[in-house]
C-alpha cells in the first residue's frame, strides 16, 4: 500500500496507460518496418520489376537511414522538444510510406523507403526518451520499459507475420499504406496525451559539424556493411568504407571533446554501465535479428511455405515474447538488469543453437517450434533488461541521446549480424554446391551454420552484459557523469 509520501503512480491512471499504449505503438511502427517487407520482397520484384541486386535496398534503405540518422535524431528531441521531433517524423514516415505503397517503379520504392528510415530515426529516440522522463515514479519506469520491451522483441516476428497476411491478402503495397491510418492516430495523439516541451537550446548554438560528420559515418559504416557480402570483406572497397567511416566517427569524438554545445556530450559515456549496456544491445541483436532472415528462406526455399505460412510460423514467438517481458518487468525491482539480461541472452542463445540443427525435411512442431518458444523467452528477459540498464542513470535532458544511442546499437547491430551471417551462409553453401550435394542440402547447410554463428554471437553478449548497470527500473540521477550544461531557452 502507498505511502501518503509516495508519489502518485500515473501508470495507475487510465491516461497513464493510454500514453504508454500510444508510446509504444509509435516504437512497434518503428521496429516492425524492418522486418514487414521481407515476406513481400519477391512480389515486389516482379511488380516493379527489381533486379536482384537492386532488391536488397527495400530492407538496407531503410536499415541505412535508420541507424545512420539516429543519433542526430535523438540530439534533436532534447534540444528542440521531444513531442516536436516525434511528430515531425511521424509526418514524414506517414508520407514515405504512402508513397512506397503507390510506387510505380523501383526507385520510388527504394527511396520511399531511405525517407522512412528518416521519419523512424526522428521518432524512435525522443519517444523512448518521453517514456522514461514520464513514468519514473515508483515501480512505473519498470514497467513501462517491461511493455516496451516485449514490444521490441515482438515487433520484427510480428512484421514477418504481418507482412505475409498482407502479401497473400490485399497484396503487398500494403505492407507499407498500413502504415499512414496508423500514423494519424498517433499524430492525434501526441497532440492530446503528451505535453508539448520548450526547445532548449537556439538553433545558432546547434552542433552542425557534429551532426554532419556522425550522420556521414555512421551511413558509411551502415552502407559499407550491407554492401560487403556482395563486393567481399577482403575488397578494397569495404576496407576503404571500413577506413574511412573510422576517420570521420574519430573526428566526430575529436569535434564532440572541444565543442562547447557538443552533439553528443562525451560526459554520456561515463554514465556507469551505459556503453555495456548499448554494446550488448549491438552484439546480441547482430545473432537475433537475422533469424528471421534464415529461418525465413529456409521455409520458403527448403520447405515449401507460402508467404502466410512463413509469417505465421512466427506467431507463437510474439507470444512468447510478450510473456517473458511482462515476467521481466515483474522481476526487475527484485533481481535488478544485469541477472535478466545474462539469462535472457543465455537462454535466448541456446533457443537459436537449437534452431541451427534444421534438417532438410524438417517438420514445424519439432524441429522450429522449440527452439523458438526458448528464443522467444530469452528475448523477452533480455530486451527488456537492456533497455533499463541502458537508461539508467541518465538525466532527463540527455534521455533523447541516450536513446538514439541504444537504439543506433540495434541498427548497426543488425546491418553487422545480417552482413557477417549471410557471408558465413553464402560461403558454405556453396562449397557444398561445388560438391554437387543436392541444393536443399546446401541451403538448408548454409543456414544452418549462420544461425549457429548467431547463437555465439548472443552468448558472447551475455558476457558483455555483466559489465552493464544493474539497475531496478528506478529513475536515478547519475553521480558519475558530469552535470548538464545550462544551455539559453528561447
Amino acid at each position: 500500500m502507498a505511502t501518503p509520501d509516495a508519489p502518485a503512480s500515473f501508470l495507475a491512471t487510465g491516461r497513464g496507460k493510454i500514453t504508454l499504449t500510444l508510446l509504444c505503438a509509435i516504437a512497434f511502427l518503428d521496429f516492425i518496418d524492418a522486418s514487414i517487407v521481407n515476406v513481400a520482397l519477391p512480389a515486389m520484384r516482379k511488380d516493379l520489376d527489381f533486379s536482384v541486386q537492386d532488391l536488397q535496398w527495400v530492407p538496407s534503405g531503410y536499415l541505412l537511414t535508420y541507424g545512420g540518422f539516429m543519433l542526430l535524431g535523438g540530439r534533436l528531441a532534447d534540444l528542440l522538444g521531444r513531442r516536436r521531433v516525434v511528430l515531425a517524423g511521424t509526418v514524414l514516415f506517414s508520407l514515405s510510406s504512402i508513397a512506397g505503397g503507390l510506387a510505380q517503379s523501383s526507385g520510388m520504392l527504394v527511396g520511399a523507403r531511405f525517407a522512412q528510415g528518416i521519419g523512424a530515426s526522428l521518432m524512435l529516440p525522443g519517444t523512448l526518451s518521453i517514456l522514461t522522463t514520464t513514468f519514473k515514479e515508483g515501480g512505473d519506469r519498470g514497467k513501462a520499459l517491461g511493455v516496451w520491451g516485449g514490444v521490441a522483441g515482438g515487433a520484427s516476428a510480428a512484421g514477418v507475420l504481418l507482412g505475409g497476411l498482407l502479401t497473400d491478402g490485399p497484396g503487398w503495397r500494403w505492407v507499407m499504406l498500413v502504415n499512414a491510418p496508423v500514423c494519424l492516430i498517433v499524430i492525434a495523439g501526441l497532440f492530446l496525451l503528451v505535453e508539448g516541451d520548450r526547445r532548449s537550446a537556439k538553433l545558432a548554438n546547434f552542433d552542425a559539424l557534429g551532426a554532419i560528420l556522425v550522420t556521414g559515418g555512421m551511413l558509411l559504416l551502415v552502407y559499407t556493411i550491407v554492401k560487403a557480402p556482395d563486393v567481399g570483406w577482403g575488397a578494397a572497397r569495404t576496407v576503404g568504407g571500413l577506413a574511412g567511416a573510422a576517420v570521420i566517427l574519430l573526428a566526430f569524438l575529436v569535434n564532440e571533446q572541444r565543442s562547447r554545445h557538443a552533439l553528443m556530450p562525451l560526459s554520456l559515456l561515463r554514465i556507469r554501465g551505459l556503453a555495456a549496456a548499448d554494446v550488448t544491445q549491438l552484439v546480441a541483436l547482430a545473432g537475433f535479428l537475422s533469424m528471421f532472415y534464415f529461418l525465413s528462406l529456409y521455409m520458403e526455399n527448403v520447405l515449401g511455405y507460402s508467404p502466410m505460412q512463413t509469417g505465421s510460423a512466427y506467431l507463437p514467438l510474439c507470444f512468447g515474447v510478450g510473456m517473458a517481458a511482462g515476467i521481466a518487468s515483474k522481476l526487475l525491482p527484485r533481481t535488478g538488469s544485469r541477472p535478466l539480461m545474462v539469462v535472457g541472452l543465455l537462454l535466448a542463445a541456446v533457443g537459436i543453437f537449437w534452431l541451427s540443427r534444421i534438417p532438410v525435411d524438417g517438420e514445424y512442431l519439432t524441429d522450429l517450434l522449440p527452439g523458438l518458444m526458448v528464443t522467444s523467452f530469452g528475448l523477452g528477459l533480455a530486451f527488456v533488461s537492456i533497455t533499463a540498464a541502458a537508461n539508467a542513470n541518465v538525466p532527463p535532458d540527455r534521455a533523447g541521446i541516450a536513446a538514439a544511442l541504444l537504439n543506433a546499437s540495434q541498427q548497426l547491430g543488425g546491418a553487422l549480424g545480417l552482413a557477417i551471417l549471410s557471408a558465413v551462409s553464402t560461403a558454405h553453401a556453396n562449397d557444398l554446391l561445388a560438391e554437387h550435394k543436392p541444393r536443399n542440402e546446401a541451403l538448408t547447410s548454409g543456414f544452418s551454420r549462420a544461425l549457429l554463428t548467431g547463437s555465439i554471437f548472443i552468448a558472447a553478449a551475455a558476457i558483455v552484459a555483466l559489465r552493464a548497470a544493474n539497475t531496478r527500473g528506478e529513475a536515478e540521477q547519475p553521480a558519475d557523469a558530469a552535470p548538464a550544461e545550462a544551455v539559453p531557452v528561447r
